[in-house]
């Protein structure tokens, strides 16, 4: 399976889609920016949505459900929004189609719609216009609804996973009683991100806030985690907007506080997509394929049996029953891969799905009361009594999972850089990484930096600190300290 994959070093893209396609993730849809995403992929994604849901649900968010189709006039009632999304939006203008002698299949044109509908890139405008309904009183807040959907955004260059016209994803609305409240809110979904980033997909993110021009169309502020990839270069990974009373102004949405006064309520978005299946790729993958942090592993544990006949396979079977009851009492995710292929290439398929353990048995390691478990982290491989098999998967899955976080932190801490003159940034820029370094708040360095080396700003993390700090590029003091990237 791993022959033939291109090289990790010096071909990371075709790597990347190389693993993508090998490891039966997702594949290319009939339409050009499309994807289907496999039922390994789906696992995955499964997994990481799953372990969201519950993060969500246990601080008070419930799940509900908005429609696809958006009236164009919506988009329309926030004007940085429409603006922000106008050239990604796909636009249904009329309703069927009719055969034509001619041209075969045609579009109707008695059908034309009287307004035409817009199909979801973002869900704000069609949820404010449901809140504006559903809230009246200080009582009815704070609203915290999210919902598990696709949206489509019409991108001209797409690559699987990371960038497609069709994604699956979350997104939180919220709706507030006072500005501190939403803030609350957006930095606490911000935490929850980080939390699932490095808890569970073991990968070390930078939090901080989007610049002005970086920002979410129609946000007061955008917040961000930020992950390095492990071809150097940034990857958004998640982000949680505070919009401020821009979309309550818009769809007038009001509520009567205690005191029987009329206020605008404050609003906070926030999501995360399939991106996330991509950044797991980037981060952890190697020259064999995935490597798969167990928390969100879909298979933890493979089973190899190694028979050539029937005696031997009901052997194996009957062997194998001991450490089936156990990880299953333990609710460790396990297969028993019994496919009539050789060894070699089971093994090799199943370390380029990223299986975390793989427990081989075959006729020898039954007589010996054996069993060889390997590691795909470390390629490692241990010959073990079946009851040492037992009690060291769990342990041991742990320690693959804080494994593969310190590799990828370590990785992040030494490509991340600081420097303080413009020649260093454009010679590090060049090489890759994460740059530190002062920036004097002005749109115009920022839009002529990324102009000269098509990097930009990530975020300006939490803990900066730009005391005694110059702008790299304008010798100004620096307002802020930020990260630079060339990104995804």
């Amino acid at each position: 399976m791993s022959k033939g994959l291109p090289s990790r070093d010096t071909e990371f893209s075709s790597w990347y889609n190389a693993v993508v396609s090998k490891a039966g993730l997702a594949e290319h849809g009939p339409v050009k920016g499309t994807m289907v995403i496999k039922p390994y992929g789906f696992q995955l994604w499964d997994n990481i949505k799953d372990i969201f849901d519950k993060m969500i649900k246990a601080t008070g968010h419930v799940n509900a459900y908005f429609p696809l189709f958006i009236p164009k006039s919506f988009l329309a009632q926030e004007a940085e929004h429409v603006e922000g999304f106008a050239k990604e939006c796909a636009v249904v203008t009329h309703t069927r189609l009719k055969s034509d002698p001619e041209h075969g299949v045609v579009v109707d044109p008695e059908s034309k719609l009287d307004e035409e509908v817009i199909v979801r890139p973002t869900s704000e405008t069609v949820i404010w216009s449901m809140y504006k309904k559903w809230i009246q009183s200080y009582r009815d807040l704070p609203l915290l609804i999210n919902q598990w959907a696709n949206v489509v955004r019409w991108e001209m260059r797409t690559r699987l996973f990371l960038r497609t016209s069709e994604f699956l994803w979350q997104e939180g609305h919220t709706a507030h009683a006072t500005a501190d409240e939403a803030q609350k809110e957006t930095l606490d979904i911000l935490e929850l991100y980080r939390q699932l980033a490095e808890d569970y997909l073991a990968m070390p993110v930078i939090t901080g806030i989007k610049t002005e021009s970086e920002k979410f169309a129609g946000a007061d502020k955008t917040y961000c985690i930020e992950a390095m990839m492990g071809d150097k270069r940034a990857l958004q990974a998640g982000t949680s907007h505070n919009l401020g009373q821009n979309f309550a102004k818009a769809f007038n949405v009001t509520f009567q506080t205690k005191d029987n006064k009329e206020e605008l309520v404050y609003a906070t978005s926030w999501g995360v997509s399939t991106r996330l299946v991509g950044a797991v790729i980037l981060t952890h993958g190697d020259d064999k394929g995935l490597r798969l942090p167990p928390k969100i592993a879909p298979i933890q544990v493979v089973i190899i049996p190694i028979a050539k006949n029937d005696e031997q396979q009901t052997a194996v079977k009957n062997y194998l029953e001991p450490i089936r009851k156990s990880l299953a009492e333990k609710n460790v995710r396990f297969y028993e891969d019994w496919t009539d292929s050789s060894p070699g290439f089971k093994f090799n398929e199943w370390e380029m799905k990223g299986v975390p353990l793989r427990l081989e048995v075959g006729p020898r390691d039954v007589e010996n009361g054996k069993a060889v478990l390997a590691r795909r982290d470390t390629g490692e491989k241990s010959v073990l009594s079946l009851d040492e098999a037992i009690s060291f998967i769990p342990p041991l899955l742990d320690e693959i999972q804080d494994g593969l976080f310190s590799q990828a932190l370590q990785f992040q801490n030494e490509n991340t850089y600081s420097v303080d003159n413009y020649d260093a940034f454009k010679k590090q820029i060049k090489e890759g990484g994460f740059v530190k370094c002062g920036w004097d708040g002005s749109d115009e360095t920022e839009v002529a930096i990324k102009g000269e080396t098509k990097a930009t700003i990530r975020c300006i993390p939490l803990d900066e600190n730009p005391e005694g700090l110059t702008c790299i590029y304008s010798g100004k003091p620096a307002l802020h300290e930020v990260i630079y990237a060339k990104a995804y």
